[in-house]
């Protein structure tokens, strides 16, 4: 008797699993099928490799060229996010541009940016040169994420932001190598040109092509702010003052308290996304499967402990793991764009997004400069903020089930 009982559960189980596979393998190919999906995939691919090697070469091409300090870093920091707060002029630019050549255009502003970066040897120079790149950046971000809400539905879209972002860290891991390898034969410059060169030409490649869609639901082409809609505020604006904080003092302080050189920043960016191409498909999956409240908690939980390390660490092997660490939870924040996705009126998606994205950047254009005041008083003032602000994300998190049950 125990024998056919068992005999049915591994049966049972058995067509389970069968049944899961079949399921994936629809969705996968679902999500192939949609010209937008390819299009977003080259894109990301541009703008992560892209984006990559400016994140790679500034700190040291800052410290060790423009021989710039704490202070200046903050303030370069402060002054990238400035078009990220200004992502609400998205809308208005829809008028005149769709938004899937927006974001070509993007790609475009991103690389010429980049390519410019060495050519403008000067803290003046760094700020116009940052600026362009960062106008082309943010608008992409706002656009990539609004065209992924729109043609992919709640079950697929975390699933394709998580593949997304898997494409993004394998273009990583490919710039970070050609970093590695070409650094001792290039200059700054002409590794700016070379980079900026490609990714620019990804953007002209985007003019070419039109996977938009007739089915999608037309997006409201206004400012859209609703009281229904403070949760998602809320995350998205601790979000970008915790994600700050980490952008513009985590690598600083591995270059300027332990002192990893160009070639050290790029072997720690390939291990970060080396891990980070295998777990993003499976954060996506499991916020599918789990929801975003719990994938939420894990992440700013995480964050806490992280931030804390970063204030006390002295070892240099450490500090580079806990930038892994604080890389792989930032994945997480995929789940807040879908949350979004589950409460939203659909034709809000677009408006919302550029709104969103300048709710984000309110902090972020002014924590880094403060942080880099405080890092001249103590350089553990701003990671121990982060911590502060990763622990109120954890207590907002928790509405997350009340907010979807509301709608």
């Amino acid at each position: 008797m125990n024998e056919k009982i068992t005999l049915k559960s591994m049966s049972k189980d058995m067509n389970e699993k069968i049944a899961l596979k079949s399921m994936g393998r629809d969705m996968n190919e679902k999500i192939a099928g949609n010209p937008m999906y390819t299009y977003l995939m080259v894109l990301t691919i541009a703008v992560a490799g892209g984006l990559h090697v400016w994140q790679t070469l500034f700190d040291n091409f800052a410290v060790n060229v423009l021989n710039l300090q704490g202070h200046h870093i903050g303030m370069l920091q402060s002054i990238r996010e400035i078009p990220g707060f200004l992502a609400m002029l998205v809308v208005y630019l829809l008028f005149i541009i769709k938004e899937h050549r927006l974001s070509a255009l993007s790609i475009l502003l991103l690389g010429i940016g980049l390519g410019l970066t060495g050519f403008l040897p000067s803290f003046s120079g760094l700020i116009f040169s940052t600026l362009l790149m960062s106008f082309g950046f943010h608008y992409f971000e706002t656009t990539y994420q609004s065209l992924g809400l729109q043609y992919f539905d709640r079950n697929t879209a975390p699933v394709v932001f998580g593949k997304l972002r898997s494409y993004a860290a394998i273009s990583n891991v490919g710039a970070g190598i050609m970093v590695l390898t070409l650094a001792p034969f290039l200059s700054y410059t002409q590794l700016y040109l070379l980079f900026g060169t490609l990714v620019a030409g990804a953007g002209l490649w985007g003019f070419s092509r039109n996977p938009s869609s007739a089915d999608i639901v037309p997006q409201q082409k206004k400012m859209i702010l609703k009281k229904r809609y403070w949760l998602y505020y809320m995350l998205t604006f601790m979000a970008g003052a915790r994600r700050q904080i980490f952008m513009a003092f985590a690598v600083f302080l591995l270059v300027k308290k332990f002192e990893y050189s160009v070639q050290a920043i790029a072997v720690l960016f390939l291990i970060n996304n080396l891990v980070n191409y295998f777990l993003s498909p499976f954060i996506g999956r499991c916020i599918v499967k789990f929801g975003e409240r719990k994938v939420l908690s894990l992440e700013y939980a995480a964050l806490v402990i992280v931030f804390i390390s970063y204030a006390f660490v002295e070892s240099k092997i450490v500090a580079g793991i806990l930038y892994i660490a604080d890389h792989v939870f930032f994945n997480f924040a995929i789940a807040i764009n879908t949350f979004f996705q589950k409460i939203a009126d659909p034709g809000d998606i677009a408006p919302s997004m550029a709104v969103g994205f300048t709710i984000n950047h309110i902090a972020a254009v002014i924590l880094p400069a403060i942080g880099g005041m405080l890092w001249i008083v103590d350089y553990r003032i701003p990671f121990l903020a982060g911590a502060g602000l990763s622990l109120i994300s954890l207590t907002l998190v928790q509405f997350i089930t009340r907010e979807l049950a509301r709608s």
